[in-house]
């Protein structure tokens, strides 16, 4: 068997998208198994863009099938808006299906994510207001609907009735807005239940199945390690777990079928919403990192915060993923920065010096980060296609990451292109 695992090691947004679609031409299967349309993945295709927010990456070069698994949350309408946006420009979707278990955000999840953003003045966590966590919250509460469910019209009716009692009351008298209409929801599921209805498929069978006949199978994840549900800067994260240990109850698979753990990275640091960022630079030099990176979000359009690389968190991300196969994207937009700085410990309020990262979110704030400074390089790097093409001050800031780490950089990316990466070692 051959499997791959593709997860972020910061705060999203490193480029996972991209190494995805590299990968999946070689993938008999990719598979999303966290996270639902708040994610972002951009994958370009010469002067075509495509952004991504349910379809798995590998989409537009699998030729096998594309899974959205049981531990990703389904919004129907967003899928199919997706589905159609990828057929128009003559690509073939017959290989997309969804897990029976995907659970499905409804219109009261997008509304309830929205009023409670809107209560704390949009600064309560910095969500995309797209449902997911809510979604969540009834897949742990017990009471969520499920794909499966949009198959069967008395468990459907009787779940949305149970639910909207529920809510509407919330919505009703605690946020003083007016509720939904059970009947309305229940024919407009209902019909989505029936367009989708040939999609909708026992996925954890037939991905197991797949790894026993030695197939290349290929798990994408979202979001990434630092806005992780329980190892991330909580209560700013995301509500599921975007970690290779999440692929094992997101997809259906036993821990020992992971093989080759891949997780990207970007050559500084980006976050989107709010939270603590240590290496944060709110100043002319991020301002610049953000433009020369187009670093805004895909989903939202919002600008991220940029700073600094930081290996502290990096570290913590490598060690809780188990990645053996590290990826370096847009090292190209550090280009004529001198000198450049990576931080590898934090100087705590009190004084201590820490080389780990902390559970406290709270204590984060306070810390200090100690930076080391490599030498920059002005030369253009965008055209580099081996690591021996890169300038030696660039290969220093590899090896130093390396180094530090304990890990190998297999693929450095230098530009947005599929075309555009240095691949030091094939995986397939």
């Amino acid at each position: 068997m051959s499997t791959y695992v593709v997860v972020g090691l910061q705060y999203g947004d490193e480029g996972k998208g991209k190494i995805t679609d590299v990968l999946s031409a070689k993938s008999d299967y990719v598979v999303r198994f966290q996270g639902g349309d708040n994610a972002g993945h951009t994958v370009y295709v010469g002067d075509e863009k495509f952004v991504l927010h349910l379809l798995p990456s590998g989409v537009l070069q699998c030729k096998g099938k594309c899974i959205i698994a049981n531990g990703v949350v389904v919004n129907p309408k967003s899928f199919i808006r997706e589905i159609e946006q990828i057929e128009s420009k003559g690509l073939n979707t017959d290989h997309v299906f969804i897990s029976r278990r995907s659970h499905v955000i409804m219109p009261y999840h997008i509304l309830l994510d929205t009023y409670r953003e809107e209560e704390h003045g949009g600064t309560q966590i910095g969500t995309t207001k797209k449902g997911i966590g809510p979604c969540y919250e009834d897949k742990i509460a017990r009471v969520g609907i499920r794909m499966i469910d949009l198959l069967n019209p008395e468990v459907l009716r009787e779940k949305i009735e149970k639910n909207l009692k529920v809510k509407n009351s919330l919505f009703e008298k605690y946020f003083e807005k007016p509720g939904l209409d059970v009947e309305e929801m229940y024919q407009e599921f209902l019909a989505l239940g029936e367009k989708l209805k040939d999609r909708i498929v026992d996925t954890e069978l037939e991905i197991n199945e797949a790894i026993h006949e030695g197939k290349n199978i290929l798990f994408e994840g979202a979001q990434a390690l630092m806005l992780d549900i329980d190892f991330g800067t909580y209560p700013y994260v995301t509500s599921s777990s975007p970690s290779t240990g999440g692929v094992c109850t997101g997809a259906g698979v036993p821990p020992t079928a992971l093989q080759n753990l891949i997780g990207v990275a970007k050559a500084y640091t980006t976050r989107v919403g709010n939270g603590p960022f240590p290496t944060e630079l709110d100043d002319e030099l991020g301002e610049n990192i953000r433009q020369v990176g187009f670093e805004f979000g895909a989903t939202t359009g919002r600008p991220r915060r940029t700073g600094w690389l930081d290996l502290v968190s990096l570290k913590h991300a490598c060690m809780i993923n188990g990645i053996n196969n590290l990826v370096i994207t847009k090292l190209d937009v550090l280009t004529g920065i001198h000198p450049l700085k990576i931080a590898t410990k934090y100087k705590t309020e009190d004084g201590k010096i820490i080389d780990y990262f902390t559970s406290s979110t709270t204590k984060l704030y306070l810390y200090e980060p100690i930076y080391e400074e490599l030498p920059g390089w002005e030369e253009d790097i965008t055209n580099a296609r081996t690591y021996d093409e890169l300038p030696p001050n660039a290969k220093k800031y590899i090896e130093f990451i390396e180094h530090h780490l304990g890990i190998n950089v297999y693929l450095v990316s230098v530009g947005p292109e599929r075309s555009q990466n240095i691949i030091r070692k094939e995986l397939f």
